[in-house]
């Protein structure tokens, strides 16, 4: 494997960009090698600059559930650029694909489209703030709900990955109005939200965690989380940035049958491209600006681009049989995985729910922030590392997820699984 031009972009990016790259776990700084640059990508695979190919499980973090550049995404970006690339004005794009993504999440009557999975979330609590005229944002230690300064508490993905335990230069006027607490914790989750001085707007959540790895909720935890939020008068904000549209057309919340007041949307929703979403129920997107007093804007939202991509890909998404199939290619993965893993001289824990799945290098069950925090990172660099000279591209991180995509035909799944079952013979040695 060259990686010569690799090299040579990642010193001029550290010259000119913080750490050399625009997202902190690019660095693969937790995996004990220097990033690849990326020149290309289509269907299950990615190319760097040095003409390596990879089969790719990151899929772009989430969104790449069809594998990359799909014909039908690309046409639609294409044709919809000839027109124009941004007008700071409504669109009827916008319009088509409110009415696709509300049509297809069970819990949203309406929907207001952003630039990223971050503006999302901070919106929706300000939302849920200004709804209830409460302030404290509950969270669960290790869900990542993006940079705003609200949810750098305990947060995961990057924030856990690089050893950062919150972030300079969040005050503490705002993380005051922050609890976090453990995830799949039904007593801590009782005694916080029935504590009347806590004064609670919110409870926001990863209904399946996918910045810690992935962590499956216990169902008694989701059913007594919308239970209690629900008799409280406390709005719950389902964060489904990963979940959405990957899980199901409808996300977590169509899987599990558990519906909440807010819904945050991200990555699939724009095809790839930058784009966010908030909605849920009626009454409480009515008092969004400019029909209510809770204002939120963006010159970029809804903008052409991302809405046709979306609106291509959801289309897609909508035919029959897609989560099936897509269901069916997972399951045998996993469960190859998870019979490799068994079968090795070293200890793993496979979770997994439809085509998000991670591996934790672990002794224990994995499921929820502190026996995640036991996996071996070392190990997981190694491995990392060796599945990479081997043409195999992972996150650069234990706490993230494995994303399957329609893209990936079986000879690829078997290579990869061929990869994983060398690797760990090599980890075990």
């Amino acid at each position: 494997m060259k990686t010569d031009l690799s090299a040579e972009y990642f010193s001029r990016a550290r010259t000119v960009i913080p750490g050399g790259v625009n997202s902190p776990v690019r660095a693969c700084k937790s995996v004990g090698c220097d990033p690849l640059f990326v020149q290309k990508a289509s269907g299950a695979t990615v190319t760097d600059v040095d003409g390596n190919e990879f089969i790719d499980f990151v899929g772009s973090w989430g969104p790449m559930i069809l594998g990359h550049a799909h014909p039908a995404v690309v046409e639609a970006v294409r044709e919809t650029a000839l027109d124009g690339t941004s007008f700071g004005a409504p669109t009827p794009l916008e319009v088509e694909l409110a009415e696709l993504v509300c049509d297809s999440v069970p819990s949203l009557e309406k929907v207001r489209f952003v630039n990223s999975g971050t503006e999302a979330t901070m919106s929706a609590i300000r939302l849920a703030r200004g709804f209830t005229g409460r302030n404290v944002v509950v969270k669960f230690d290790g869900c990542y709900h993006g940079h705003a300064d609200s949810f750098l508490v305990k947060a995961g993905s990057g924030v856990i990955t690089l050893g950062i335990p919150g972030s300079p230069g969040v005050p503490e006027d705002i993380v005051k109005n922050t609890l976090s607490i453990p995830y799949n914790d039904v007593d801590t989750l009782e005694k916080t939200l029935r504590d009347d001085s806590l004064d609670i707007a919110c409870v926001i959540v990863e209904p399946v965690a996918g910045n810690m790895g992935v962590i499956v909720p216990e169902m008694h935890f989701l059913k007594t989380l919308r239970e209690l939020t629900r008799e409280m008068g406390i709005i719950l904000i389902f964060d489904e940035v990963i979940t959405g549209f990957r899980l199901a057309l409808g996300g977590a919340q169509e899987r599990f049958g558990i519906m909440p007041d807010l819904t945050c949307l991200g990555k699939i929703i724009g095809g790839g491209l930058p784009v966010g979403a908030y909605g849920g129920r009626k009454d409480i997107m009515d008092t969004v600006a400019p029909d209510g007093p809770v204002y939120q804007a963006g010159t970029l939202s809804g903008n052409p681009l991302a809405m046709a991509a979306g609106l291509a890909l959801v289309k897609e998404l909508r035919k029959p049989g897609f989560y099936d199939a897509l269901e069916e290619k997972s399951d045998f993965f996993a469960a190859e995985l998870a019979r490799i893993g068994a079968s090795a001289n070293i200890p793993t824990v496979l979770n997994r729910i439809g085509s998000m799945m991670t591996c934790f290098f672990s002794e224990d069950p994995v499921v929820d922030f502190v026996s995640a925090m036991k996996a071996d990172t070392d190990r997981y660099g190694r491995h990392f590392r060796q599945m990479l000279e081997g043409g195999i591209w992972l996150a650069p991180s234990q706490f993230e997820a494995a994303f399957v995509s329609a893209a990936h035909d079986r000879s690829q799944l078997e290579k990869a699984l061929n990869m994983t079952e060398s690797s760990f013979k090599k980890l075990a040695d």
